[in-house]
């Protein structure tokens, strides 16, 4: 069917094109900031496309259009944008252009490349420079044309920034700016921008709400050896913030003048920045005012610092993990004894979720939105059912729940896959090999200096044994009380030219997911959170390994033990005892506890 609402946007976007004389258009998913998700405000590229999916980006011509995304939404941006008139390129697939490729293959000399340089990263900015260097093409990079043509956009998100009590953190703003300034002068400079919204927050103690599901403001730091200079709006400062700003050195300034302070700023040393963490229009300012000499490239200090927790943080982590472990056991509870009985549907077993997870003391907000699907909608990765939207919950098959909170004192994300009724031999198959990639991986031991390339594989071979793959990453860092999705580390199989490995190390957390999904037909994830620990000392040197943050129980229905080894039984005992030792105590209910001890039963072949 042809979708004539997207069709009429694309026509009116390349009018405004041809008024500018800009051949190609191209808009990413992304704020000013390069963050994960975005706010209403900036999810242009779902204008005019209407996939909904947290990656991708849209390129468009006077006679064509291109939509590039990765794995996780193959089958859902293929549904999104049918009748739209966009190509769908599957980024990854054999045969398939990178974005950059299919350009330089297509633009012609002289032509013209426009976007709005605040939602390109520099490092994708600069890589299409490269890409293009040949083509002679020029860049527009200072309009945002689709705020020209859509015209009911929402408002700039703007919510009260807040504070947390002091003690949750661990170290204060001041310990931790200090450390920051090390590191710049590690490097050799005397200023440092900083753009990145977790690691602004992170670093000043402080928290918003500009962003869904993540507690950030949208802001800028400019940093020196003895300035903070911060760049928030103004209606987003309530006295205590004023107060607490004053208190702390921190001088304040109105987000929109962030470009006008680094064009009129007097240079005299060299600025850190980070690439991969600053928009090109923030960089082209910075290398007009300041030079090109004057620019240091690397990563934000913060980003490592973030990512590995101080002792404070893991343990009202580890705390908050087993209570919102409690929550989800509550909720599979409640799944299993009701299917079939009460009316339940996708939409209505997440906000069931949510609102038990509201229930639990320091509730902030949900980490994301509740991904549940059932039956086939599990196979979409980031599947999200809406209240209009959403399949009804059958007594057969699994339903897949991917969630998380955010709390005073951590910020959780788990998947488990619930199964429901009858399931076939191939799903419990499927199910049994996800369950052994998750426990295998957990069960690691390490030599430090590993990174998650290293240790991928131990998720991935009982499913690569079954010719099964999934199209995603293994793992990711989690932020506290922050963003879900959190760097610098990370657990994928597959290298990456240029992109940085970073080892693990104890005080990292990190999701543990791996998964089969088959199109039509089911979805399967199951993700642990786990943390980085020492292990012995030898002359061999330091082993590491992970322990388990989140204890909830694997579905005994889905597995099958003729795919199981005597090890892998014995692993999956364990985890069942430690989740009925540390999560019963939490639960009041007698039934539900009953019920806890039945699906965490030691099992044998």
């Amino acid at each position: 069917m042809e979708n004539v609402a997207v069709k009429n946007r694309l026509s009116l976007l390349r009018a405004k094109m041809a008024e500018y004389g800009i051949d190609y258009y191209m808009m990413p998913t992304s704020d000013f900031h390069n963050s994960e998700y975005a706010a209403d405000f900036f999810k242009a590229r779902e204008y005019f496309t209407g996939f909904t999916g947290s990656n991708g980006t849209v390129v468009i011509s006077k006679d064509w259009a291109g939509l590039w995304t990765d794995g996780r939404y193959f089958i859902q941006a293929e549904k999104e944008i049918e009748g739209t008139g966009v190509t769908l390129y599957r980024m990854g697939n054999e045969g398939v252009p990178t974005l950059n490729e299919y350009l330089k293959d297509n633009m012609k000399d002289g032509q013209v490349l426009g976007f709005d340089g605040r939602v390109i990263a520099t490092a994708i900015g600069l890589g299409i420079e490269k890409a293009l260097k040949d083509k002679k093409v020029s860049f527009s990079y200072e309009r945002d044309l689709a705020d020209e043509v859509w015209t009911d956009r929402p408002a700039l998100p703007c919510h009260e920034i807040y504070k947390l009590k002091e003690e949750l953190f661990g170290k204060s703003f001041k310990e931790k700016l200090a450390d920051v300034r090390k590191k710049m002068e590690e490097y050799k400079c005397d200023s440092h921008l900083l753009s990145k919204l977790d690691d602004i927050t992170w670093l000043t103690n402080l928290r918003g709400n500009d962003v869904e599901c993540n507690p950030v403001a949208l802001s800028y730091a400019f940093i020196t050896l003895d300035e903070f200079h911060f760049f928030v709006q103004e209606a987003e400062l309530t006295d205590e913030i004023k107060a607490y700003c004053k208190d702390n050195d921190i001088t304040v300034h109105d987000y929109h003048e962030v470009m006008e302070f680094l064009k009129n700023r007097k240079y005299t040393g060299n600025i850190l920045v980070d690439k991969n963490n600053i928009n090109y229009s923030t960089y082209r300012t910075l290398l007009d005012a300041a030079g090109k000499d004057k620019l240091v490239y690397n990563d934000n200090p913060t980003e490592l610092m973030k990512a590995i927790k101080n002792d404070t943080e893991m343990k009202n982590i580890r705390e908050v993990y087993i209570r919102d472990s409690a929550k989800l056991c509550e909720f599979m509870y409640w799944v299993k004894t009701n299917v079939g009985k009460i009316p339940m549907d996708e939409y209505s077993a997440a906000m069931k979720l949510d609102s038990m997870r509201a229930e639990l003391p320091g509730f902030i907000e949900l980490s994301f939105p509740t991904i549940s699907a059932y039956g086939p909608n599990a196979a979409m990765m980031h599947y999200e059912a809406t209240k209009e939207d959403h399949a009804e919950v059958k007594p057969e098959g699994m339903l897949l729940v991917d969630s998380g909170g955010t709390y005073e004192g951590g910020t959780t994300d788990v998947t488990r896959t619930i199964v429901v009724g009858p399931i076939s031999d191939e799903v419990k198959k499927h199910y049994t090999g996800t369950c052994l990639g998750m426990l295998h991986l957990a069960n690691a031991k390490f030599l430090k200096g590993c990174t998650g390339r290293n240790l991928d594989i131990l998720a991935r071979q009982p499913l690569w044994a079954m010719d099964i793959d999934y199209k995603c990453g293994t793992g990711h860092g989690i932020g506290y009380m922050l963003n879900v999705h959190e760097g610098p580390h990370n657990i994928r199989w597959q290298y990456r030219e240029g992109l940085k490995e970073y080892e693990l190390v104890p005080g990292m957390i990190v999701s543990d997911e791996p998964g089969v999904y088959k199109e039509g037909s089911h979805g399967i994830r199951i993700e642990n959170i786990i943390e980085v620990v020492e292990g012995n000392k030898n002359d061999d040197g330091q082993f590491l390994g992970f322990e388990h943050l989140t204890y909830a129980p694997i579905d005994l229905e889905a597995i099958d033990t003729q795919y199981m080894q005597q090890g892998d039984i014995d692993l999956l005992n364990e985890y069942h005892k430690a989740v009925f030792e540390k999560v019963s105590p939490l639960i009041k209910d007698q039934a539900i506890v009953d019920w806890l001890k039945e699906q965490t039963r030691p099992i044998s072949k």
